[in-house]
């Protein structure tokens, strides 16, 4: 066991700097002060490894301390009437049990996985078995400190806020150990079905954040006594682990085509996405070039780009007539949540940096399309790149438009149904959203253009676009803390996003030619 640890430690750590040194090889006015053999100096590989562990502390903490603020400590101040114990224990008990639902750490494919289980062949059920103790480990020892702060902080006992990381690592090994009975009898893996996992999730969360609204929370007992019961779960499940015998089975089927070689990876992400591929469709005779080429494109995958966002735009319908319904049946909270919608405009900016496909859709580009016509030199002349970014900006519009149409729709009219507002609040509320929209829309469709961060593995190998992205999410939470009138935030918005489109357009047109290649 103890060499099973050593080894997958050293994999690791020898991932990560190799992938900082890459990166670092790849931000720009740095690629030609830095050696051509970058691997093979020591003093940047210790740099690389201390970057490595700072990283390491970040991830430990970083998403936790997110996970209170924003999730746990935020939404508390759109309860004012509760009592704070009460609303926390409340929030901690149904996030809980989303977050054993969709992410347990047991068997994720990995880089790491592959180099360990497939090249080194080591034994699969020591491999996995270390690789999930230590994410337990890492998970309470994240938990801890922030569980002592908040808790204490919202009036929990200290007994309780220390036992809460033990409940979270009862609650994923209860979940981890379900899917592996399931596999045992049916050879069925939940990661094979995302759409349970997440309706699953969704509908606790409208239930997390819905019945606060309507004055409905768990008593601060039953919270506390249905988390204490996951701590049962340790003893519980852990002989199940033990006892599983189809560990190297369970492995294939997750790892399924995943980190053999570059070819087979980029096939493994097609095939994922053939069966969403319609051959079907009529393109429009009157198209031609690259109109005609993205019409193709969109109708043929037209359920890859769009599946995600129906859900999504279902999600967001559900949660608005959900509003609706809680202020006919409640009217008491009509002047609560007119005063939430009229004071939380810049939170919304969080909200659609969550749900826009921006990602996904230049990755649905770069899979499907882009990865193989970037080997003709027409392709990345300035005006076929300009030509194409505007279509495709058309496109990824559309599809990011849909759910903030359905919210701007929908805040007006709890806004309208809370007591009213103004002419100008019921026309700069929709308008600004969707400013939001189209900001995300362009905003990672040019970083797509002038960075392209995929490699011929459809991995993102780019240290700046990532960088990038962090520094996005960063803003956009920052946001939450801002408190402007509705009028002038939302002007600012539809400023912003103006300028931002023009300067956009700019740079690709003048640098897109250089950067948008494959990366090697």
């Amino acid at each position: 066991m103890l060499k099973t640890l050593r080894i997958s430690w050293e994999i690791q750590t020898t991932y990560r700097v190799n992938s900082i040194l890459y990166s670092l090889k790849q931000v720009p006015g740095l690629r030609r002060l830095l050696p051509e053999q970058l691997y093979q100096v020591r003093c940047l590989k210790v740099f690389a490894a201390v970057l490595s562990f700072i990283w390491g502390i970040l991830k430990l903490f970083g998403g936790k301390v997110l996970y209170f603020m924003l999730l746990l400590d935020l939404p508390q101040r759109f309860y004012p009437e509760l009592p704070p114990q009460q609303i926390y224990l409340h929030l901690l008990l149904l996030l809980t049990v989303i977050g054993t639902i969709i992410h347990t750490g047991f068997a994720e494919p990995s880089y790491q996985r592959y180099y360990a289980t497939c090249l080194l062949r080591m034994n699969v059920k020591s491999y996995t078995l270390i690789q999930f103790g230590w994410e337990m480990f890492k998970t309470a020892l994240g938990f801890l400190p922030l569980s002592l702060f908040f808790g204490w902080s919202n009036g929990v006992s200290l007994w309780f806020c220390l036992l809460f990381p033990f409940c979270v690592v009862g609650g994923k090994l209860f979940a981890a150990a379900k899917d592996l009975r399931a596999f045992e009898r049916r050879g069925c893996v939940i990661m094979e079905h995302p759409w349970l996992q997440w309706g699953s999730a969704a509908a606790l969360l409208i239930l997390a954040y819905g019945l606060p609204l309507t004055g409905v929370v768990f008593p601060a007992w039953l919270s506390m006594t249905l988390l204490l019961l996951m701590i049962l779960q340790v003893p519980l499940s852990l002989p199940v682990f033990y006892c599983f015998q189809s560990y190297r089975q369970l492995n294939q089927r997750v790892m399924a085509n995943f980190f053999n070689n570059t070819e087979l990876i980029t096939n493994s992400a097609q095939n994922n996405t053939r069966n969403l591929i319609s051959e079907g469709g009529t393109v429009s005779e009157n198209k031609q070039g690259f109109e005609y080429l993205n019409e193709i494109f969109v109708k043929r995958h037209r359920k890859l780009l769009w599946r995600t966002t129906w859900i999504i735009s279902g999600v967001c319908g559900i949660s608005v007539l959900a509003g609706a319904v809680a202020l006919l049946l409640f009217p008491g909270i009509r002047p609560n949540v007119q005063e939430v919608i009229r004071h939380t405009l810049p939170i919304w900016s969080f909200v659609l940096y969550f749900i826009n496909r921006g990602t996904g859709f230049t990755r649905a580009l770069f899979i499907n399309c882009d990865h193989s016509l970037l080997t003709y030199s027409f392709y990345k002349q300035p005006k076929t790149v300009l030509r194409l970014f505007q279509i495709r900006l058309r496109e990824i519009t559309k599809i990011n438009v849909v759910p903030a149409l359905i919210l701007s729709l929908g805040l007006d009219g709890l806004l309208l149904m809370s007591g009213g507002g103004t002419w100008i609040e019921y026309l700069v509320l929709p308008v600004t959203l969707l400013s939001m929209s189209l900001f995300f829309s362009i905003h990672y469709l040019t970083l797509y253009y002038l960075l392209q961060p995929y490699n011929a593995g459809t991995e993102i190998k780019s240290g700046t676009y990532q960088v990038i992205t962090g520094a996005t999410y960063f803003v956009c939470y920052m946001l939450t803390k801002v408190e402007l009138p509705m009028l002038l935030f939302g002007l600012l918005c539809i400023g912003f996003c103006l300028i931002y489109s023009i300067i956009a357009c700019v740079l690709v047109y003048r640098i897109a030619p250089r950067t948008f290649r494959i990366r090697q």
